[in-house]
């Protein structure tokens, strides 16, 4: 692997920490966006808040609508092996 690669790969991986945070975050802000973020991801992540996207490839977004969680502690914990 040379290292154009490797530098790609870890902006990708960047990129993906900040939008999981950027998701988190939202859910921390605002009841609503966490209610939708527990109950349904996928459109969670569709809709945005207010007025942001969330940019996450679709094998990345495929994971975090497969999450059940019954609380933002127990979403966080499985976002955070995906």
């Amino acid at each position: 692997m040379n290292k154009t690669n490797i530098v790609l790969t870890k902006e990708q991986s960047q990129a993906k920490k900040r939008e999981l945070s950027r998701i988190l975050s939202a859910a921390v802000i605002n009841s609503k966006f966490r209610a939708l973020l527990l109950s349904d991801p996928n459109s969670a992540i569709k809709n945005g808040y207010l007025g942001e996207c969330f940019s996450l490839n679709p094998a990345d977004q495929e994971k975090l609508g497969a999450i059940q969680a019954n609380s933002l502690a127990d979403f966080a914990a499985q976002l955070a092996v995906i």
